[in-house]
């Protein structure tokens, strides 16, 4: 696992570059069980590729993957990614989409953008969505490594979409994870290879932004019941410095059968209250 100088090292250069890569962040076993379990699930759902050509007409591109197999709890929580990810933003941030990118033979590259673009704040503004990019594969300047523009979060624009812009190509071996700022100028590149290239997109946002997958709703409950509890955290059975996202003033984790987190910001507040002079709360 990464000491705390390397986590803060890494969030450090989100910041400043805009990306880090850990490499070697998962082990060639889990690697190996995540690659199969995407072929399995394709096969079992006939999932075929994308129908935009922004998400790539030869990509199958896999959403809401955290109902498909127990393995894939594993990547939002991972040791070696997600104490970054929170450095970066907070311990109660929220994992705000998670899919896989797997590009067949001749997918053409993705146009340069950035994740934020429609969200209305001016740029340059603080980092709000980490995007964790999982190399299944090894990303190859053939085989469509994500293309980016080093430090152009801090642009204060969006890039013209369609337009041709000098990138760098993030090559990494497989079982390699590139963080960054959603800001980041960046775009899938072209698969020129004979092989299919596995890859997952696992996103975090801030918990008081609104995920971009609805999992409250999308994963069953039955199915969120068996989450680890940070991992419901995560999905959003959590309330945000014990105020954004309650339900009737209680932990919305309540509903999945654990005991409340922490308590509502109006409770806290009353019995820091009490406790300073001495006067004895409500229960």
């Amino acid at each position: 696992m990464l000491t705390d100088v390397q986590i803060q090292a890494h969030a450090d250069r989100i910041r400043n570059d805009g990306f880090t890569v850990i490499e070697g962040a998962a082990s060639p076993e889990l690697i190996e069980g995540l690659i199969t379990a995407l072929q399995r699930i394709e096969r079992e759902h006939q999932l075929g590729p994308a129908k935009t050509s922004f998400e790539g007409f030869k990509t199958v591109r896999i959403n809401n993957l955290l109902t498909y197999d127990d393995l894939f709890w594993e990547v939002p929580l991972h040791g070696n990614v997600l104490p970054v990810v929170e450095r970066v933003l907070d311990k109660e941030c929220l994992l705000s989409s998670f899919c896989s990118l797997v590009l067949g033979p001749g997918q053409e590259a993705q146009p340069i953008h950035e994740d934020t673009q429609l969200i209305p704040l001016p740029r340059p503004h603080i980092p709000i969505t980490i995007n964790a990019i999982w190399a299944l594969s090894d990303f190859r300047e053939d085989n469509g490594a994500t293309r980016i523009i080093p430090g152009s979060h801090k642009y204060d624009s969006s890039p013209e979409y369609g337009h041709d812009y000098a990138a760098v190509t993030a090559t990494m071996k497989a079982g390699s994870v590139m963080l960054f700022d959603s800001a980041l100028w960046h775009g899938g590149g072209a698969n020129d290879s004979d092989e299919r290239r596995f890859a997952f997109s696992c996103a975090y946002c801030w918990g008081w932004m609104r995920q971009q997958e609805n999992l409250q709703l999308g994963i069953p409950q039955e199915t969120a019941k068996r989450f680890p509890r940070r991992l419901q955290e995560l999905c959003g059975y959590s309330v945000y410095k014990g105020q954004f996202g309650h339900i009737d003033n209680h932990d919305p984790i309540e509903l999945l059968g654990r005991e409340r987190g922490k308590r509502m910001v109006w409770e806290a507040t009353d019995a820091k209250k009490a406790k300073m002079t001495g006067v004895a709360g409500k229960p």
